[in-house]
């Protein structure tokens, strides 16, 4: 069953579209890379999917029991959230707010939960330090963690490896792969690098500022909106 289906949506901000004619469907378990040039609609169409945004036309649909609470999502980060003054315990287990309700502190399943994250995320025995004290790849690891601790269903990453040096970037796609492969979780990423999406999704969404492409990854090189593309990378 599919745990997103986007019907004609059209997006945008004040009235302006940013996004028109968006038809697809993500199932359980698939692995989705969202590809276009820079302003194609791509962070625009996270922030519907996630329901920042609604729709100016057409419908964004959650099924089988998929709410917007359980989407774990990991943002482009700014200036002000690489500085942030916490431990990295606190900002793994923050990733749990939305799923609290009016309660005030964190239960002890909670909190293993957490540990358990950031020990997947080979960061066991650094909980205390401070995220602002983190290398880049490192705190983009934490970030995942707390993604990953507010579900266990669907990630939403917005190019999550910006900025990082190669080596870092392989293995932060390494531990994605593994998320889903292993852990049966659904992935949608934005991402600039076309190389690496496709070797890791089962599908692609192409932008600019339409759908241009959705279908799965061996389908995908073959089409006209790759073969542009492709061009120009």
């Amino acid at each position: 069953m599919a745990l997103i289906t986007c019907e004609n949506v059209v997006l945008g901000y004040d009235g302006e579209k940013v996004l028109s004619d968006i038809n697809f469907a993500i199932n359980s378990g698939d692995y989705l890379c969202v590809v276009g040039e820079n302003g194609a609609g791509k962070s625009t169409l996270i922030k519907g999917l996630l329901k920042l945004i609604n729709p100016m036309e057409g419908k964004i649909i959650l099924s089988d029991g998929l709410k917007p609470s359980e989407i774990g999502y990991l943002p482009q980060q700014t200036a002000i959230q690489k500085n942030f003054p916490a431990s990295i315990f606190e900002v793994v287990i923050s990733g749990k707010l939305n799923s609290m309700g009016f309660r005030t502190f964190y239960s002890s399943k909670e909190k293993k939960d957490a540990m358990d994250k950031i020990e997947m995320m080979g960061l066991k025995g650094l909980e205390k330090r401070c995220y602002q004290d983190l290398s880049g790849g490192q705190q983009q690891r934490v970030l995942l963690a707390r993604a990953l601790l507010a579900t266990s269903r669907m990630i939403l990453l917005d190019e999550p490896v910006a900025g990082l040096d190669p080596v870092v970037t392989a293995e932060l796609y390494e531990l994605i792969n593994k998320i889903n492969k292993e852990m049966g979780i659904t992935v949608i990423m934005v991402s600039h690098d076309i190389h690496a999406a496709l070797k890791y999704s089962t599908h692609i969404l192409h932008l600019s500022h339409r759908q241009l492409f959705f279908g799965e990854t061996g389908k995908y090189i073959h089409s006209e909106a790759a073969k542009e593309f492709l061009a120009v990378e």
